[in-house]
């Protein structure tokens, strides 16, 4: 794949899980890579290892300073910070805000400071980190399939407003990934997505074959594409079947 070695990389969210897989892999592709996270000692560690540069902070405000640290140019952003807050309507409102400014709103502040350069050069690649929560939903989390909903479409606009100009945009949407995200989900996490659950780096060898073949839908679950077809195809059957879910989710205990 042209465009990697060399390359600028920013991954926010890369103290573990999946941005750390990510960090890694485009360190070892011979990319210049940035790691964000807000926990300075994770973000520092993974630089460590992999020889990038640790920009600790809010994903939502980064891009100066990596675009400083990487020597004045980002080709490659990776947002994949991500909070994913249980709970429906009565999720408090600051579980709301948190899910759609980490969610969505640290997207639309980083394209924002990198769509000019990337522009006016003709070139750039944004990937964002979705979920199938973004395709489908996630039981026991308004909050995180609402925003995830955002982000996923957040990113078709980016892909089909600028795709013309050079801009490749890509949406990884995996199903479960063994990651503290996943151990946080509790009983949902482990009756719903462990048990097809694959490894941080399995999402990074997905992301790298969809940019190889410019595929704006990146799918580590392949079996995700098949629950999307259905859902748009027949919304009601899909929405028997996940209303299904919910009732064992209930009857479990995994969900109020």
């Amino acid at each position: 794949m042209n465009g990697v070695r060399d390359a600028g990389v920013v991954v926010t969210g890369a103290g573990g899980g999946i941005g750390a897989a990510l960090a890694r892999r485009f360190a070892a592709e011979g990319a210049r890579v940035v790691v964000n996270d807000l926990d300075a000692d994770k973000a520092a560690a993974v630089a460590a290892e992999t020889g990038a540069t640790a920009v600790p902070g809010d994903a939502s405000e980064v891009v100066p300073a990596a675009r400083a640290a990487l020597g004045g140019t980002i080709d490659i952003y990776c947002a994949n910070a991500g909070v994913a807050p249980s709970g429906g309507p009565e999720a408090p409102e600051d579980a709301w805000a948190s899910a759609w400014d980490v969610n969505v709103m640290a997207h639309v502040r980083a394209a924002r400071a990198l769509l000019p350069e990337w522009l006016e050069r003709g070139n750039g690649r944004f990937v964002a980190t979705v979920s199938a929560a973004g395709l489908l939903t996630m039981l026991g989390s308004a909050p995180y399939s609402v925003s995830k909903h955002a982000a996923l479409a957040f990113a078709e606009w980016l892909s089909a407003t600028y795709r013309h100009r050079g801009i490749a945009v890509h949406a990884v949407c995996p199903l479960g990934v063994r990651t503290d995200m996943l151990r946080a989900a509790g009983a949902v996490g482990e009756e719903l997505l462990a048990p097809t659950a694959v490894e941080p780096e399995q999402v990074a060898d997905a992301l790298f074959d969809g940019m190889a073949a410019d595929r704006f839908l990146i799918l580590p679950h392949p079996e995700a594409a098949a629950f999307y077809a259905g859902r748009a195809t027949d919304p009601d059957r899909w929405l028997d079947g996940m209303s299904r879910l919910q009732r064992t989710m209930e009857e479990k205990g995994a969900v109020s």
